[in-house]
Order: structure tokens, then sequence, then C-alpha cells
């Protein structure tokens, strides 16, 4: 496979979105990348310019992340980059997203303490003839609950 990774070092810009799919779990959220460079004549480290990357994580990852991760943290993100171009309100727009493969707590700015998540069995398929239940992440959202996602392992 022809895939373009990359292994991007920043923060995290908006709150992790954690939503149940059909193909399973996924968390998606903004992250912001800002070059920072050398600058001899002040000796002091400048800012450059920050772009931002949409990031999405299937599956465990993706519960595991939306239980560990708050805006504004340091992470790495490595995965697969696929940028795409849209029309909106009449303008010709490029988007770059991020599949990540793996995700971690930037280390050199701070310590984390790294626990392991409980196996749990994967649901089978639904049987397609019948009626799907009601999504207990709404029922829970209309109740006023707190919706923590459910932190899964593959086997």
């Amino acid at each position: 496979m022809n895939d373009t990774t990359v292994t991007l070092v920043g923060n995290v810009a908006t709150a992790v979105e954690y939503r149940d799919t059909v193909a399973g779990g996924v968390a998606r959220f903004r992250f912001a990348v800002t070059a920072r460079r050398w600058d001899r004549e002040s000796g002091l480290w400048s800012d450059g310019n920050t772009s931002f990357y949409t990031v999405s994580a299937w599956r465990s990852l993706g519960a595991n992340l939306a239980a560990s991760v708050s805006v504004g943290e340091p992470l790495v993100v490595h995965g697969r980059l696929r940028v795409r171009e849209e029309e909106r309100d009449g303008q010709r727009r490029t988007f770059v997203d991020v599949a990540a493969v793996a995700v971690g707590h930037d280390l050199s700015r701070g310590t984390a303490a790294f626990r392991r998540a409980a196996r749990v069995e994967s649901p089978s398929l639904p049987d397609p003839g019948k009626q799907p239940e009601q999504d207990p992440w709404a029922v829970a959202a209309q109740e006023g609950e707190a919706v923590t996602p459910q932190l899964v392992t593959a086997s």
C-alpha cells in the first residue's frame, strides 16, 4: 500500500469527540502543530506558522484516546496522511486529515502514568433483520448522565 505516513508533534486543539459507528467507535479532534525555529540573532526559539489537522482514531485507539486526552495536552500522533479538497460556499478549501495508528503524550514536555485498558469481548455483528436497540450514549445524554467511552482493546 502506498500510504503517506507522518509523525506530528503538537497540541490537542479541540475536545475529543467520540462516536460509535457501524464500523466501530471513532474519536476525532483537531491537532495544532507549530513550527519552531532557532533565531541566531536573538538567541531564542521563535514560533512559526501553525498547521491544523483533523485526527481520527478508530476502535480501541479511539476509545482510549477519548478517555485519556484533553484540550491543550501535548501529543505525538503517527498515522496515514490524507489531503482532500472540497468546495464550500463557492470557495475551494483544502483539508488535511490523519488516520492515527498510534498516539501518545509527548513526554519531553511532561510525565504520564500508563494504565492498561480492561479487555472487553467484541460484540457480535447485529442481525440485519433485527431492529437496532436505542443508542446507550444518546439515552445517557438525555438523562443528564456523564457519558464516558468504554475502553476496549483489540484481541
